[in-house]
């Protein structure tokens, strides 16, 4: 049986972009401009094309979503719950990278996204499809990364210093322990 005569998932990339300062942790999010979760914000992430990686995928939403480029991102997991949207049974490889807070670039919005901006971890709105869920999954793998600085992450920066890393290790885990309900 040929891959077309199959019944499949769509497939698509979504990104979860954190910056740390020395007393906040902020995600980028983006509001939908379109159903389904028409006005409520996610990260930015959408269909991959035919004949693209989902990591060009990714970088392509983010740049169209809120014109930030050029930023280091790990693959952190693929999310595929067949409830997970309600257009279908949808899976999404989901990345994950950090800046530096000084150094985030401001998000505009742009294609289906209404708006962009940095959301303080302690100040989130209801997030859209399982994104709650993958935000924790971002976090964990954070921590794991910070916890463990001698171990090469590739998405956490070096220009980061110790106590800039410190401090996000320390809100990371406060993060996490808040989001104990998403779990």
């Amino acid at each position: 049986m040929s891959v077309q005569a199959r019944a499949h998932p769509a497939l698509t990339a979504d990104v979860v972009l954190i910056a740390v300062g020395r007393d906040d942790l902020e995600v980028l999010l983006v509001r939908r401009d379109a159903p389904p979760f028409q006005d409520t914000w996610a990260f930015p992430g959408g269909f991959v094309d035919v004949g693209e990686a989902p990591e060009d995928a990714a970088r392509r939403e983010l740049a169209e979503e809120t014109s930030i480029r050029g930023v280091p991102l790990g693959q952190l997991g693929t999310f595929g719950d067949p409830g997970r949207d309600p257009r279908g049974h949808v899976v999404t490889v989901a990345y994950v990278g950090m800046v530096p807070s000084d150094l985030a670039p401001p998000p505009e919005a742009g294609s289906d996204a209404a708006q962009a901006r940095w959301w303080s971890m302690d100040d989130l709105p209801p997030l859209a499809f399982d994104h709650a869920g993958i935000l924790t999954c971002a976090l964990r793998r954070l921590r794991r990364g910070l916890t463990g600085i001698l171990e090469d992450t590739g998405f956490v920066p070096e220009t980061l210093t110790l106590a800039e890393l410190r401090a996000a290790g320390e809100m990371v885990c406060r993060a996490l322990r808040d989001r104990a309900s998403d779990l």
